[in-house]
């Protein structure tokens, strides 16, 4: 597989996308996309299964520190939301709820009593015998308070750095192939 396939751009939230105007005001909002190699999957679902499937155990590290300085805030954890996925896997991948799906993109999320986020999964581009097909994992993020504004504040970096990292190691274990289905 091309190193094409494993670079990570960032990119202008794509107008195209159900994220793109979710909320009247943000307070993080950002893009970022791969390369889909010939063959792969462009179903969303299957996609956003796959990476989040697929992610780095630092990653795992990283939500069990957040998850215990959250907690005291009363604030969803990772853990929780992770056991309401495990139970309801039609309505949920993984630790997001889903809110939508269409043929080119999953938009998923959680609402707190911090902040609400939307997180997007949008495949574009056409196939074509050089690829040239594109998965673009947006995030935005509206914040209730000040507590939520100052934990985006916190957080903003290492979520650029998981967004990143979870697209180039799902790009480097190999992407699901198109005949793959979501289930």
């Amino acid at each position: 597989m091309s190193i094409e396939h494993h670079r990570v751009t960032a990119v202008s939230l794509p107008q195209e996308s159900g994220v793109a105007n979710v909320y009247a005001s943000v307070n993080l909002a950002d893009a970022y996309s791969i390369e889909l190699p010939i063959g792969a999957s462009t179903n969303p679902e299957l996609l956003a299964r796959f990476i989040f499937s697929q992610q780095a155990p630092w990653i795992s590290s990283l939500m069990s520190v957040r998850d215990a300085l959250v907690a005291g805030f009363g604030l969803k954890t990772a853990k929780q939301l992770q056991s309401i996925g495990a139970e309801d896997k039609a309505s949920r991948v993984g630790i997001f709820k889903i809110y939508s799906t269409s043929q080119s993109e999953i938009i998923l999320g959680e609402d707190d009593k911090h902040l609400d986020f939307r997180l997007s999964v949008l495949c574009v581009g056409r196939p074509s015998g050089t690829g040239n097909r594109h998965l673009i994992v947006s995030t935005v993020v509206h914040c209730h308070n000040r507590l939520g504004r100052l934990y985006i504040r916190l957080i903003a970096p290492f979520h650029r750095l998981i967004v990143q990292a979870s697209l180039r190691r799902a790009a480097r274990v190999g992407w699901p192939l198109a005949t793959q289905s979501a289930n």
